[in-house]
């Protein structure tokens, strides 16, 4: 099987007549957006001056320069296959959601005898569907072409066509219920021209929010805006954020962290919060007006329970970014190709979002997933590695990326030479300051006055503790204080640290190994 890299609609064309012209019998293009598909192979299919054909089980085999019919021989998979063998024109084929009936060993078959024919011609099968899972002879036989989201120009276009067909339709006798509709044209034009919407600005703001959206999608949002309050302005951002924000959750592979949500505070780390003081003037314009880029990102790395997922919430809430969380262990999917597919969706959908911080959590899980040599997993964890190095070295949009470690070894060590990341910090243990400093936060957020316990007793009996076991030690106290109906103590709170065996305990030897590694290697957050 072979594969080309994601590409804008534009680019598409001139890649699918070059696999029609050098006879390439089967083509995947795996999506949902059968409109753009059309678009695409019709313009193609009018290049090349050759007929285009569509087929869907509900229809049959249709020309699509035709007036709409039904053609009840060619309805079954099999049928229209055998039809299409005995075809000699060159011709472009669009077989809608044929994958799911390749599971008939018939079906199958006779699709490889279609392609066997097509060979030698350029008679070309195109399948669509989402998703598109192939048996194995024949995805061996076929050729992938991604088609990426919408870019700026596809999407200009759909927002000029929305406007001006929602512009007629302001006729006195049209029922009561488009009487909304109706105002949309006086909203979005003025007295120089018909046509005229949102301002500059307010245009490049909202191509901007849609970017990330498929067409469908983005049609559907600007739509619901002008239908709502009768325009299309810069305050409709936020409602394609929110519809954006639904697209993240629905894909599953992201977790996105309003910036209104973010009120996670961050107890020492001196050195990375005066680091990120330092590396947000990168995102100004003076810094562009010198030719420089904004901060690729850092690396946390270090004891686990320390902060580090904290950190990372800590650095969008100081910067005022939302928060895109990318959970390694997602990616990985049991279908040839498929977790490649999942790393490509999750950047353009962090980087349609930004300016934001992305959050790679645990990323050795995604860097090593064969135990570091990527032979384990037919080399999967290499591909994903150099994907995303070419990526941090290569993207243009501002996504700053925050990823964090707990286990160095499984890390390839190209991925910690100096220049990879802005800055890699390690985190160790906190020290006597800032385990007072988080004791006073974890406290106060359950609404207990810090001035009332022995914190000198306390931060000495935690030495060794990490900030998530100092924070179950206090909710663990809060509950036996409430079963025991009585306040909060000072001696409950030594009680639970008393009770419970820290990790730098458990795993001593490991974490003496981490420290021994980072020294002089990695910048302490202290």
């Amino acid at each position: 099987m072979l594969a080309f890299s994601p590409m804008a609609l534009s680019t598409s064309v001139h890649d699918l007549r070059t696999l029609i012209r050098s006879c390439h019998p089967l083509i995947v293009i795996e999506t949902v957006e059968e409109e753009r598909v059309l678009g695409l192979l019709q313009s193609v299919a009018a290049q090349e001056r050759m007929p285009l054909f569509e087929w869907s089980v509900t229809r049959g085999l249709t020309r699509t320069d035709d007036a709409p019919t039904l053609s009840r021989m060619t309805a079954t998979p099999l049928a229209v296959l055998q039809h299409l063998q005995g075809l000699t024109v060159e011709a472009v084929f669009w077989l809608k959601d044929l994958a799911p009936h390749l599971q008939d060993a018939a079906v199958a078959r006779q699709l490889r005898e279609v392609a066997a024919i097509y060979d030698r011609t350029r008679a070309t099968c195109v399948l669509t569907g989402h998703p598109i899972t192939l048996p194995l002879d024949i995805e061996k036989i076929v050729v992938r072409l991604d088609l990426q989201l919408p870019d700026r120009d596809e999407l200009q276009s759909m927002l000029q066509s929305v406007l001006q067909s929602l512009g007629p339709r302001t006729s006195p006798r049209r029922p009561r219920s488009t009487t909304v509709v109706q105002s949309i044209l006086s909203s979005i034009s003025d007295s120089k021209a018909a046509n005229h919407g949102p301002s500059a600005d307010e245009r490049d703001a909202i191509l901007r929010a849609l970017q990330g959206l498929t067409l469908h999608q983005a049609r559907q949002v600007i739509t619901q805006c002008v239908v709502e309050d009768g325009t299309l302005s810069a305050d409709d951002v936020q409602k394609i954020l929110k519809r954006k924000v639904q697209a993240i959750k629905d894909g599953g592979l992201l977790e996105y962290y309003p910036l209104e949500d973010n009120r996670f505070e961050l107890g020492g780390f001196a050195n990375l919060k005066s680091w990120l003081e330092r590396a947000q003037v990168g995102f100004t314009a003076e810094a562009k007006a010198l030719n420089l880029t904004p901060p690729r990102g850092i690396m946390l790395v270090g004891v686990p329970g320390c902060g580090k997922s904290l950190a990372a919430k800590a650095i969008a809430r100081k910067w005022q970014l939302p928060l895109l969380k990318l959970d390694a262990g997602r990616l990985f999917d049991k279908f040839v190709g498929e977790s490649e597919k999942n790393f490509r969706k999750a950047i353009e959908m962090a980087e349609s979002l930004s300016p934001i911080v992305l959050w790679i959590d645990e990323i050795e899980k995604a860097m090593a997933a064969g135990g570091g040599s990527g032979e384990a997993d037919a080399g999967l964890s290499r591909r994903l590695f150099g994907a995303f190095l070419t990526w941090l070295q290569e993207k243009k949009q501002e996504v700053f990326v925050v990823a964090t470690a707990n286990n160095l070894s499984l890390l390839p060590p190209e991925l910690l030479r100096k220049g990879r990341f802005d800055e890699i910090f390690f985190v160790d243990l906190p020290d006597d300051g800032e385990r007072e400093v988080i004791w006073k936060i974890h406290l106060g957020l359950r609404k207990q006055d810090s001035t009332k316990f022995d914190m000198v007793k306390i931060v000495s009996a935690s030495d060794g503790f990490s900030g998530s076991e100092i924070e179950q030690a206090v909710v663990a106290a809060l509950y036996r204080a409430l079963y025991q109906k009585t306040p909060l103590t000072t001696d409950l709170l030594i009680e639970e640290l008393t009770n419970t065996v820290p990790l730098s305990v458990t795993r001593r030897e490991d974490i003496d190994q981490l420290r021994e590694t980072a020294q002089g290697r990695f910048v302490n957050v202290r």
